[in-house]
């Protein structure tokens, strides 16, 4: 077989928002009910169902399993239904599981894909130190520098006053030094209580408010989020960020060094990412899914790097159950 059959050729966002579209329908029916678990379980299983007829050849790079204790699609793990493309796939059935299960807004279902061995894989280190921002001010960011030094570089690049910024960072106990700097800047800061993927991604789409992302999330969500940036020409900068000893022995052990900074490109290497993310619950960039009868309505945007296209997409299903799977 020729080995431009073994690449991604046609836009598989396409067919990818399926995938996303059946996990973030299966979590929605779990939302509000306090288990967590639960949101996961339906999440996975109608991911991993419609993934199975996907035409892609798949394996799991980025899963979240390991860092959530939560029902996984593993590391590892082959997905589609082994037909060309080979890719590595990023997936989160749930990005903001707690964010569903309290009733709360932002929580999307995600995947991404590139050609296989473009992803990077971070093992067991599943935090990361970041910063990502949107195309006008691309090229002028170093995670190695001040957070004043940031923010006043973007600040000129989109050509405003830097108290007119809005950083997105995760509420997290570990960020609360990137937060007292930037209220010291006399920066905006929008909190996020989870799903730092959509954080990042907002930095870099137009109208969403968002100037740049700053702080320590998870390193699957990096990776998840590069895919997207890519599409969109923005950057995001990283950092491995262990959490104790035992994580820097593991970071030695398997050579992987905690003072270099990934860059997009270290993150996924190709210029034929695909993206694809359906709203769970309502958010800053979709609207969560809605029940109304025999149909079932949805919202969701698809990305590829190569082509630069983003599409929002409105679906209305007509969705049978039978025997707990999702029936097109």
């Amino acid at each position: 077989m020729p080995v431009a059959s073994y690449l991604p050729e046609k836009n598989i966002a396409l067919e990818l928002v399926r995938v996303t579209e059946a996990a973030a329908i299966s979590a929605a029916r779990e939302q509000g009910r306090g288990d967590k678990h639960a949101v996961d379980q339906a999440a996975v299983d109608a991911m991993r169902q419609v993934l199975s007829r996907t035409d892609l050849d798949g394996v799991v790079v980025i899963g979240e399993g390991e860092k959530d204790e939560a029902p996984m699609l593993y590391n590892g793990e082959r997905v589609g239904n082994g037909e060309p493309p080979l890719v590595d796939v990023a997936v989160d059935p749930v990005d903001g599981t707690r964010l569903t299960a309290e009733g709360r807004g932002g929580a999307l279902a995600v995947i991404a894909v590139a050609e296989r061995g473009s992803m990077y894989a971070p093992g067991s280190l599943v935090y990361m130190d970041k910063i990502a921002v949107g195309e006008e001010a691309a090229g002028h960011i170093d995670i190695t520098a001040p957070v004043a030094h940031n923010l006043a570089a973007v600040a000129r690049a989109k050509e405003k006053d830097i108290g007119e910024l809005t950083v997105v960072i995760l509420d997290r106990p570990r960020n609360a030094d990137y937060i007292r700097q930037v209220r010291e800047a006399g920066c905006r800061i929008s909190l996020i209580g989870d799903g730092d993927i959509q954080g990042g991604i907002t930095t870099a789409i137009p109208g969403m408010g968002i100037d740049i992302l700053l702080g320590i999330g998870g390193s699957p969500e990096a990776v998840t989020t590069a895919c997207a940036i890519a599409a969109l020409h923005g950057e995001i900068q990283c950092k491995l960020w262990p959490r104790n000893d035992a994580e820097k022995q593991y970071a030695i052990d398997n050579g992987l060094d905690l003072d270099q900074v990934l860059s997009t490109r270290d993150l996924v290497d190709s210029d034929n990412t695909f993206f694809a993310a359906t709203g769970v619950t309502t958010g800053s960039m979709l609207r969560g899914v809605r029940f109304g009868g025999v149909h079932t309505s949805t919202h969701s945007v698809i990305m590829r790097s190569k082509s630069g296209t983003i599409r929002f997409i409105e679906a209305d299903h007509r969705v049978e159950w039978v025997e707990g799977e999702i029936k097109p």
